[in-house]
């Protein structure tokens, strides 16, 4: 817990109280030392509280003015580093209050009139939320482009596709990279969502039931940017879904990002011999000198369970609070910054990763020779020629068992053993068998066939480049 140094009464503590906090209860109940993260959407509120308060007539233009320039005198010490966090102040908006009044003498006194810290947080909170998911949906799309990049490059360049990590059907890498391009991509969306649904004012719904004062919040709301306010003050004090969309959007791209490294670091052994990450991108080992870790694939994998243990705390930090505001919310935010900056730094970091890998194509292409994963295009082909799926999938099956026995590959056997199982198997088959043959058969939207990759790759960029 933090220690209280000087014993100042919070503004928070109103002529109610016969005597002071116990330090003790100061030190527990303090959030500035995590929740001073907020300290610019704080000032941005502040500011923007302050013009309504103007425009109704609950300011005048002087008080407006100082408020005005104490609040960019403050948020300019914060910027440099030069502000006094004190934790007998409790939290951000106290400390804030507590400096202004030092600035702005009793105008200072008029900034909280219809505004309560329960609305005021959640105002933080939710200019917080929109500010990160812009960020991340433009960390989102730079992770995108990278998978693009080697897209292109692997566009035609065979490789294994698995289902139940068994050898299934040929691939193409590009393929098998834009599929992770599409992941992202609904993880884009999803954060879209999330701050459409952040994106309605709480301010003025003060501590849970409104005011009897004349406010403006409408121009509030014009003023910082938000779609609408909100319509209930008791939901607005209670409501934290907001948190739980923004947490929702960043588990589940984590979890994407975690399937991903863990692709690319059975692709980097030398089982699978598929993918080399350059020097700069690994580390070493203390005793073994051989050794060229994908540590940062691995941190990518392993900072997920952040990101999902915060949807996790935030949902059960809900779970049984009664309508309005608890003093439980505080706990929201510790955690949340913390899963928030991990996240982000995942994606920054997969970004310029995905810049310094190249992929072998002999050994992806080598690797799909075994496994007889050209049966389906087999019976695929014997469908084009009239037989039923249920009659083309067995005759493939006897066909593979046929070169099993004889440690062929399909491609291998002579048209003379083909027709032995199936008269229709005749030599128009061989171009669809074998890796590239089998990728270059595929002809339905949303295929590997390399000419279907390429233009995907090419729409992706122009959606990108559109900011989309």
């Amino acid at each position: 817990m933090a220690r209280v140094s000087k014993r100042e009464r919070s503004p928070a503590r109103s002529g109610v109280f016969s005597k002071p906090a116990d330090p003790l209860t100061e030190a527990f109940t303090q959030s500035v030392s995590f929740d001073r993260e907020l300290a610019r959407h704080d000032l941005a509120g502040s500011l923007a509280h302050a013009r309504m308060l103007l425009k109704v007539g609950l300011l005048t233009r002087a008080e407006e003015a100082a408020l005005r320039k104490g609040l960019e005198a403050i948020r300019a010490e914060i910027e440099a580093g030069r502000f006094a966090w004190n934790p007998a102040f409790e939290d951000v908006h106290m400390n804030i209050e507590k400096a202004l009044a030092d600035r702005a003498g009793a105008a200072a006194g008029k900034l909280h009139t219809a505004r309560s810290r329960n609305d005021q947080i959640a105002l933080d909170e939710r200019l917080w939320v929109r500010e990160q998911l812009d960020a991340i949906r433009a960390e989102l799309h730079a992770v995108q482009r990278s998978l693009l990049a080697l897209a292109e490059t692997y566009a035609g360049d065979p490789m294994p596709g698995y289902t139940h990590l068994q050898r299934a059907q040929p691939v193409t890498c590009g393929h098998y990279l834009l599929a992770h391009v599409e992941a992202l991509e609904r993880d884009a969306d999803r954060c879209a969502e999330a701050r459409h649904r952040a994106n309605v004012l709480p301010l003025g719904a003060c501590a849970l039931a409104g005011t009897s004062l004349p406010i403006d919040r409408a121009y509030t709301a014009k003023l910082l940017g938000f779609e609408g306010v909100t319509r209930n003050s008791m939901d607005t004090s209670a409501d934290r879904d907001y948190l739980l969309d923004f947490a929702y959007a960043m588990s589940v791209c984590a979890i994407h990002l975690s399937r991903l490294a863990e692709d690319f670091i059975l692709y980097a052994t030398t089982e699978f011999g598929w993918l080399k990450i350059d020097d700069a991108w690994c580390t070493g080992s203390s005793i073994m000198p051989q050794k060229r870790n994908p540590d940062l694939f691995e941190l990518i994998r392993g900072k997920a369970g952040r990101a999902v243990g915060v949807l996790n705390h935030l949902l059960m930090l809900l779970k049984g609070t009664p309508l309005t505001y608890n003093r439980d919310f505080q706990e929201d935010k510790e955690v949340l910054f913390d899963a928030t900056r991990h996240f982000r730094a995942s994606l920054q970091v997969l970004a310029r990763m995905l810049e310094n890998v190249s992929f072998d194509r002999a050994k992806m292409e080598a690797a799909c020779v075994g496994g007889y994963m050209d049966a389906t295009v087999l019976a695929e082909f014997l469908v084009r020629k009239g037989l039923p799926f249920r009659q083309a999938h067995h005759a493939a099956g006897q066909l593979v068992k046929v070169a099993a026995a004889q440690g062929k590959t399909l491609s291998e056997l002579s048209v003379r053993e083909m027709q032995a199982v199936h008269p229709l198997l005749d030599a128009s088959v061989k171009p669809v068998l074998g890796p590239r043959g089998a990728v270059n058969s595929y002809v339905s939207q949303g295929s590997p066939n390399p000419k279907l990759v390429r233009k995907e790759v090419a729409a992706w960029k122009k959606r990108l480049a559109r900011g989309r």
